[in-house]
């Protein structure tokens, strides 16, 4: 075994055990602890290849093959006895968040383009992210609750957040909706949806809750998913949407798993295709119209590269900035 692996190893789970999962998850806080605190566990994990030893992967995996939940010395002695399969697992998966929530802060910048629409979403997972005009919504300002409905009733999935600012909000009419993976998730698939609700934290029983709808509402209406990468497969695919529709490209997220050097290649298809609404760290590449303006640690929403306003990464709360209105077309 690698020293420098193991070394590695413990280190990570050390920093995933003190900043990341307190307060989150007691179970994965637990486990990354134990890494750090026997050898014979680190050693296990450190066979599995680096791009591939996240602690939120390894545990997902973890979970999917079996690993005891709630006693964390028989979850150790598990890992020791399992780590070739684990490793070998976790080689050939990834993190796939596919978030619906992440929809409550696309919907502002949604707002500002008149429909119909054809929805083409660059990272799509199992295409979640898809069906903004099938959830309800909740935002709440202060006191006040701004609810919104699918034009056809209440929503199977409904989606709560924080608001500050004015934005409209209204629900987007969309015909054609269209997504691009490097390994394309099925919602009806019992093994995808497995692998999607593993990947939510134990403890997060209300997102796994979230998922579990989302993931009904698209087996219900699958999208068109294709699997490549994003700026060799967006061309193509963007051929295939309804003429008479605004054809929008999202990146909610996805640009941080691209490599900084293909990133702008994503970004210039995504503008030569249509409309580009993205949701990213400020400092993540340099497409914005002007320097992004973030004041609570959170991600720049931005339409046609003109940020509307500040969210969390995941849709949890949007901080609207005045007289945002998205660039012109």
């Amino acid at each position: 075994m690698d020293p420098d692996a193991v070394t590695t190893t413990v280190a990570r789970y050390g920093r995933f055990a003190r900043d990341e999962a307190p307060g989150r998850s007691a179970v994965y806080e637990a486990w990354a602890q134990r890494v750090v605190d026997d050898p014979a566990v680190a050693s296990g994990l450190a066979r599995i290849p680096e791009t591939r030893r996240q602690p939120p992967l390894v545990f997902a995996v973890l979970r999917l093959l079996g690993a005891p939940l709630d006693d964390v010395d028989a979850w150790a002695r598990w890992v020791v006895a399992n780590a070739d399969e684990v490793a070998a697992e976790c080689a050939r998966r990834s993190v796939q968040t596919n978030e619906p929530l992440r929809c409550a802060a696309l919907l502002p910048a949604l707002s500002l383009i008149d429909g119909p629409i054809a929805l083409l979403e660059v990272g799509a997972s199992a295409g979640l992210c898809l069906y903004p005009d099938r959830y309800a919504y909740r935002y709440r300002r202060g006191s006040e609750t701004i609810a919104l409905n699918p034009t056809d009733g209440a929503g199977a999935v409904t989606l709560e957040s924080e608001l500050t600012g004015s934005p409209e909000l209204r629900m987007p009419q969309i015909v054609w909706r269209a997504g691009i993976d490097l390994n394309p998730l099925d919602a009806r698939d019992d093994g995808d949806r497995a692998w999607l609700t593993g990947l939510v934290w134990p403890g997060e029983e209300g997102r796994r809750e979230r998922i579990v709808g989302a993931l009904d509402v698209a087996a219900a209406d699958p999208p068109l998913l294709v699997a490549g990468d994003g700026a060799a497969a967006l061309p193509a695919l963007a051929a295939r949407a309804p003429r008479d529709a605004t054809l929008v490209v999202t990146t909610p997220g996805v640009l941080a798993h691209v490599p900084r050097a293909h990133r702008g290649e994503v970004i210039a298809a995504a503008r030569a295709a249509g409309r580009w609404i993205t949701l990213d760290a400020p400092g993540l590449h340099d497409a914005w119209s002007q320097p992004p303006r973030v004041t609570r640690g959170g991600f720049a929403l931005a339409l046609d590269g003109d940020v509307v306003a500040e969210v969390d990464p995941l849709g949890a709360w949007v901080a609207w900035h005045p007289g945002s209105q998205g660039a012109p077309q």
